[in-house]
């Protein structure tokens, strides 16, 4: 047994050991409420840090009805992945899209798309590819995006899952392009169609693994 035990040690410090050494993390539990961090640049939108329940992260309001857009991290060339943690809400029949990119504003962008039933991967505005997505209102929904280059070309693809629980080793939406993506920071985006706010939190760039 204690060989056993010894031997799993050894595995979980080599597993630690290999995975990428974040680029930047911010889970805003340091951050001042009530304004956007140092470091973040908004496009438009209104977001702010806000408290709820103990509990800090960074929020677009529910209005006006528009995508809107705040870059975080470094520049950097692929191969590169981020993470983040989304909460939204739907309210009737109305849906938000809410999504996390890498390459600036004209990079990828794996994006939940709630009234498409969709998962979907865009080039800027532009729409390159869609899985059918079940969103679950009222929950934390875990994304991951990564872009690597793959034989001649590079591979974008995308993870959604739901926060608490394991993260799934498959990748639920992928693109393939001959095109070199664009360099630049990463993102996260809204839309609250809902007209209720959209919260993120738990933001990591990191070399893609």
């Amino acid at each position: 047994m204690k060989l056993l035990a010894f031997a799993l040690t050894l595995s979980f410090a080599a597993f630690a050991a290999d995975a990428p050494k974040p680029l930047f993390s911010e889970n805003f539990d340091a951050a001042a409420p009530g304004k956007l961090p140092a470091g973040f640049t908004s496009f438009a939108g209104d977001f702010k840090v806000v408290e709820d329940g103990g509990k800090k992260f960074l929020e677009l309001p529910g209005a006006p009805l528009d995508t809107f857009g705040v870059l975080f991290g470094p520049s950097e060339k692929p191969p590169l992945g981020a993470n983040a943690k989304f909460f939204a809400t739907s309210t009737k029949r109305k849906m938000p899209a809410f999504g996390l990119s890498l390459g600036g504003v004209g990079g990828y962008r794996v994006q939940v798309s709630a009234a498409k039933g969709a998962l979907e991967i865009f080039k800027a505005d532009e729409g390159r590819a869609s899985v059918p997505f079940a969103w679950t209102s009222g929950s934390w929904l875990a994304l991951k995006i990564e872009v690597r280059a793959a034989g001649s070309g590079w591979l974008v693809q995308g993870k959604a899952w739901t926060a608490d629980a394991a993260e799934p080793a498959e990748w639920t939406i992928k693109f393939e392009t001959p095109d070199a993506p664009p360099q630049g920071k990463a993102g996260v985006w809204g839309n609250p169609f809902s007209g209720t706010p959209i919260r993120f939190d738990d933001l990591v760039v990191a070399p893609a693994s």
